[in-house]
């Protein structure tokens, strides 16, 4: 499974952080979870902290799953 690319962070003058992928705005955090982000992101990759953050990350299986008998739309 390649890595997740194309995330950038910005922190506003309000405090609250911006999440894009790709120049797109992906997630927006404020308070309590614009903390726990910074936190969480000092330490590890950024891009996969910011990919599991705004939940736009891929699982690898996704298409295996679909193609599946038992996934089918036939009935």
């Amino acid at each position: 499974m390649p890595a997740p690319s194309g995330f950038t962070y910005a922190t506003n003058t309000d405090g609250s952080i911006t999440i894009d992928h790709r120049g797109r705005t992906a997630a927006t955090l404020r308070g309590s979870r614009a903390v726990a982000f910074l936190a969480e992101i000092a330490g590890t990759d950024e891009q996969l902290v910011m990919a599991r953050w705004t939940g736009n990350y891929r699982r690898g299986n996704e298409r295996t799953a679909k193609q599946h008998r038992r996934n089918s739309r036939r009935r």
